[in-house]
This record gives structure tokens, C-alpha cells and sequence, in this order.
């Protein structure tokens, strides 16, 4: 009734809202902020709940503010759940970039002469980010707990829609020295015990190596209900043990709970 009394009209005719034709009245929805128009908008009357509920309208949000499907032959069986997911999706990781020392970090292993944030040696594909986490010469490992709710992501929405939860890492060791580099992240219930487990093997470097940078990426899928946190946990050292910061160095990491295929911003 709230959206009925505020734009004038009545529960009597809600079936109906003469005075506007639908050319006009989609231009106004589509100005509006679409929990809005969700929530409110769609309760006013017959034609508007149409008009909200069309694939056409979310579509047309999607192309206005800069969000398509990856793969243009495969597009979203729901516009309205792409064009949210797309909207809410951001790195849910803090301080990923060091650029504010450990912040966000639990330091869980800080072995040799401990974890050090250092300038990049060799820059990242598409990136200008000049620092990274360095690692030492006995086991670093730092950790991240993220809690889905607080993020704004409830337990009936992950229940229900079981969204993609896309993880992201950069990884590069130094050139003349070996060393490992490990991750685990944990799909967690609300007791903090794992659903789902993304575990691969350690990476070794030999001594010598091409000093590139590397990306570790995975995406969990049909995970079930349950999942209230995700812990994110990474790291590695020198195997030659070294005194200093000879180990796998790690930036960039990101935790994204996205549309089925992923979504990019384009101009328009």
C-alpha cells in the first residue's frame, strides 16, 4: 500500500492505471532504483507488474548501465537475477592490492624473517599496481574470513540461488630462487565447517625460473544450501631457505559472487 498511496493511487484500481501509456510509463521504471521497483513499483498496478516482470526491462537496465553475459551466444535464462548479481558483484576481499599494509589479513603461518610487503619486480597483465605480498623462508600463509551476510548476501538468497562464487589469485616467484606457493579457500556453514573445498596442489618453482606472474582461478558451482562464509587462505616460501624474502610473492586475490558466466562493463 505504500507505493499506492505515494504515486496517488488507490487498492480500488490497482488492476488498472489509465493516463499513461506503456512507452512512458517503462521510461519512468527504468529511472527509478530497481529494488524499487521491485519492491514498490511492482505493487501498484497490473500494467506495471507486467512491465517489471518482462525479460525486456532488465535487459534494457542491463545495457544502460554497462552489463552483458561473457559469451553473447549464451545469454541469462533470468535478466532480473544477472542484472543483480552484476550489480552487487564486487571483491569481497579487503586490502588484496597491499596497499594498506596487513589490514584485513589474519597472519596464520609468519615463519623465516616473517611476511614483508614489497615493490612489484615485474608488473601484472592489465595492471599498474607497483606492490605484493612477499614471502619468506619457512611457511607463510595469511587469511581472510569473509561473512556473506554482513556483505549483504542472505542466507535465503545463497540458499535458494546458489550463485557462482568465482576466486581469483596472482602469484610469481623470484627468479633466482625456488619456492612454493599453496591456497585453500573453504566454503563454510554457519558452525564455520566446510561445504565445499577449493585445495590444489602446492606449485613449486625451480631456481632460475622465468619470474611471471600466474593466475590461480576457480569457481564453485551447486555448492547447496548452507554456505554463510568463505575462508580464504594462501601463501608459500623459498625452498632453499634463504635468509630475507626469497618466497612466492601474492597479490590481486579476490573472493566475487557473480552471474552463472561471469559479466563485464562496456561502453554504451
Amino acid at each position: 500500500m505504500f507505493a499506492k498511496r505515494k504515486m496517488g493511487i488507490s487498492a480500488s484500481n490497482q488492476n488498472d492505471c489509465p493516463g499513461l501509456n506503456s512507452a512512458v510509463v517503462e521510461e519512468i521504471l527504468l529511472n527509478l532504483p530497481a529494488e524499487d521497483v521491485v519492491l514498490k513499483c511492482r505493487l501498484v498496478c497490473r500494467e506495471w507488474k507486467e512491465l517489471v516482470d518482462t525479460q525486456s526491462h532488465w535487459i534494457e537496465r542491463c545495457r544502460r548501465e554497462g552489463f552483458k553475459p561473457c559469451d553473447a551466444s549464451r545469454p541469462p535464462a533470468d535478466w532480473r537475477l544477472f542484472y543483480f548479481l552484476s550489480k552487487k558483484r564486487r571483491n569481497l576481499l579487503k586490502n588484496p592490492r597491499a596497499e594498506d599494509k596487513f589490514n584485513g589479513w589474519i597472519i596464520v603461518e609468519n615463519g623465516g624473517d616473517r611476511w614483508k610487503i614489497e615493490e612489484n619486480f615485474a608488473a601484472l597483465p592489465n595492471d599498474n599496481n607497483d606492490k605484493c605480498f612477499a614471502t619468506s623462508y619457512e611457511l607463510c600463509l595469511k587469511q581472510q574470513l569473509i561473512n556473506l551476510k554482513e556483505e549483504g548476501y542472505s542466507p535465503a538468497f545463497m540458499d535458494h540461488l546458489q550463485p557462482d562464487i568465482k576466486i581469483s589469485d596472482w602469484y610469481a616467484p623470484r627468479r633466482d630462487c625456488g619456492c612454493h606457493y599453496e591456497i585453500c579457500v573453504e566454503l563454510l556453514d554457519q558452525e564455520k565447517n566446510p561445504i565445499s573445498v577449493f585445495k590444489p596442489e602446492k606449485v613449486f618453482f625451480e631456481q632460475w625460473n622465468d619470474q611471471q606472474w600466474c593466475q590461480m582461478t576457480h569457481v564453485f558451482k551447486n555448492y547447496g544450501p548452507g554456505v554463510r562464509f568463505i575462508r580464504f587462505t594462501h601463501g608459500g616460501q623459498d625452498t632453499q631457505f634463504w635468509a630475507g624474502w626469497y618466497g612466492i610473492r601474492v597479490v590481486n586475490s579476490s573472493v566475487e559472487i557473480c552471474p552463472e558466466d561471469g559479466s563485464q562493463h562496456f561502453s554504451v
